[in-house]
């Protein structure tokens, strides 16, 4: 299939709070600034055609509509109207001014059902997701935080890219603000419905600070945060030998279920990056003898003593990684399923108050390490698990699909809930192509 001429720009434009914002520069957490060089995270929602009152007349994804409620989610949600700057002591910050986020309108002549099952790949992002400067050397320019594309296709369905730098949110964070552009969206003229119920989200990061003076306590802090540093049985990540190739799997409930009790009961979560695990481990041939990592991302708003605002806007979110032989891994039999499954839950049980503040604290006193491959010996997770992602629906139905457009890291996963409503679990998983198949087989071969 062609690329970008495939899709043509026909509106390119800023869209400013609908009302005063606060102005100042906006403190950032260590946690924010590790994620400075980590650019925009691309994603894009694919909808069908959809009348929102059945009227013939009614406007598909109107643009003046969604501006204007974008305009009104910004008001409360405002650093994603900012920039990327610096303070006076060159620390990075984000110049809340009210500047406004990137909107731009595109057509094609491609079809929703050309994209709606496709795998994440270039292609995704260079015709859906707006380009912005996110890989310049200089990470201190005036970044836009927010960059949204509407791609109007000749079916009449549409795909939403979107771009929001990491530095500002994390994805608990990220959905939040979607859920209230829509509803904006959806409210029209009855917005003032939508702001009087609107939980305002706190932008307090100093929560966040690290302790003064800093100080690491917890004995997992460096190993749990950055579980390959410093490891001597562990070799520099190295390029893979070959392509990598994205695919999505989609494992049903009857299956869930089946994995759950496989696990002794497990969460869906612990079950599946469990089993997820273990294929990897056959399927890419490790070494018996050597170590494996499985690392994932963690909420822990709810950790904390006291606990953050249930709608802290920001990365609330650290590392946590779960161990073992590649033998004891991949060992064959139910009983290892549950017994991989429970090095899961443990990793997830260090999880607390401590442990977050002194990973915060590691951060205050040394630079994180730059985003690179993974070592083969090494799986990550990144669970959209419950997130309401499918309910972004800006009042013409919720989203056919939803994705990340593009990555391209061997051993990047993300698990997302199917959006039928089944209770089923798609996989989205970069892997080198040489063990592809294996994993395939591996991944339904008991169910």
């Amino acid at each position: 299939m062609a690329g970008v001429e495939k899709v043509k720009v026909v509106e390119s434009c800023i869209v400013s709070p609908s009302e005063e914002t606060p102005r100042h520069g906006l403190w950032l957490s260590p946690l924010d600034l590790m994620m400075v060089n980590r650019g925009h995270t691309p994603n894009v929602y694919f909808y069908r055609y959809a009348s929102s009152s059945g009227v013939v007349d009614d406007i598909f994804f109107d643009v003046a509509r969604l501006k204007a409620a974008m305009a009104k989610a910004l008001v409360n949600f405002y650093p994603l109207a900012g920039r990327l700057g610096v303070d006076g002591d060159g620390r990075a910050e984000i110049d809340c001014a009210g500047q406004g986020a990137h909107f731009v309108v595109a057509r094609s002549d491609l079809t929703v059902d050309d994209f709606s099952s496709r795998q994440p790949s270039l292609e995704l992002k260079r015709l859906f997701v707006p380009g912005i400067v996110d890989d310049s050397p200089c990470v201190m320019l005036a970044v836009v935080m927010l960059a949204v594309q509407l791609t109007f296709f000749k079916c009449g369905g549409l795909a939403l890219g979107t771009a929001l730098h990491h530095v500002a949110i994390d994805a608990v964070s990220a959905v939040y603000f979607f859920e209230t552009w829509s509803a904006f969206s959806r409210a029209g003229s009855r917005d003032n419905d939508v702001a009087e119920v609107l939980e305002l989200p706190c932008h307090d990061r100093t929560l966040l600070r690290a302790r003064s003076p800093p100080r690491v306590v917890h004995p997992d802090a460096v190993a749990v945060f950055y579980p390959l540093k410093n490891n001597p049985n562990i070799s520099e990540p190295s390029p893979p030998p070959g392509p990598i190739v994205n695919e999505i799997f989609v494992i049903s409930k009857d299956q869930i279920t089946a994995l759950k009790h496989a696990s002794s009961g497990a969460s869906t979560f612990c079950a599946v990056s469990a089993h997820v695990w273990r294929c990897m481990c056959v399927a890419r041939r490790l070494a018996p003898e050597a170590t494996t990592h499985l690392t994932f991302p963690a909420n822990f708003r709810r950790s904390l003593r006291p606990p953050l605002p249930a709608r802290y806007f920001g990365n609330g979110i650290i590392m946590l990684g779960a161990a073992g032989k590649v033998r004891d891994i991949a060992s064959e039999g139910q009983l290892t399923l549950a017994s991989v499954a429970e090095r899961v839950k443990q990793a997830i049980r260090r999880l607390d108050d401590e442990l977050v503040r002194s990973t915060i604290d590691y951060l205050e006193m040394n630079e994180a390490p730059p985003a690179s491959s993974m070592p083969e010996t090494e799986v990550r997770i990144v669970s959209w698990l419950g997130m309401p992602v499918y309910d972004v629906d800006f009042g013409w139905g919720k989203p056919l699909t939803m994705m990340r457009a593009v990555q391209q890291r061997a051993g990047l996963i993300y698990l997302i809930d199917g959006g039928q409503g089944d209770g089923g679990v798609r996989i989205l998983m970069s892997i080198e192509a040489e063990a592809l198949e294996d994993f395939q087989r591996l991944l339904y071969a008991n169910f």
